[in-house]
């Protein structure tokens, strides 16, 4: 899979109000981009997760966001069907399936879409250790993917 391509500086220099991260299930990649985004952005930016269907929380996921002293604390992965509000400036996609459906509800939105293309690491397989190298990965890539787009120095910026 390829990364993606590097964000305009004017795109980047902004930080939106509200950021939604969608994924397939909301029990891997976006709940692990909405721990990390909560980290480097603002107090002020509203962050949330979900899927485009609800799947069950994954023990990695938990494993790998504590090797970096984060946590999902009591969260449970939600649809996008179950937020109280779907009015986002940004909504960035994490997969395929996902992004079609931000499209599908933006049409009449004034939300910025991006897509983000993760690996879905669910699909590894082999020793625990390789495992958990698959959903490392995806918290880098993530992290480095928040990095990029919002700047790092955002937090302290506005503290």
């Amino acid at each position: 899979m390829s990364d993606f391509s590097p964000f305009s500086a004017p795109a980047a220099s902004r930080a939106p109000q509200s950021v939604l991260f969608l994924c397939g299930m909301n029990s891997i990649r976006s709940p692990m981009a909405e721990v990390l985004a909560r980290r480097a952005l603002p107090r002020g930016v509203f962050i949330a997760s979900a899927g485009v269907r609800a799947g069950e929380r994954d023990p990695f996921v938990d494993a790998v966001l504590a090797e970096e002293g984060l946590s999902l604390d009591d969260r449970q992965p939600q649809s996008i069907d179950e937020l109280p509000d779907t009015n986002f400036d940004l909504i960035i996609t994490l997969s395929p399936e996902a992004h079609h459906r931000a499209l599908d509800m933006t049409r009449t939105d004034a939300a910025e879409v991006e897509y983000w293309p993760m690996l879905d690491p669910t699909i590894v397989s082999g020793t625990r250790d390789q495992i958990m190298a698959a959903y490392r990965d995806v918290r880098e890539r993530l992290a480095s993917s928040i990095a990029s787009r919002f700047g790092s120095d955002n937090k302290s910026a506005t503290k």
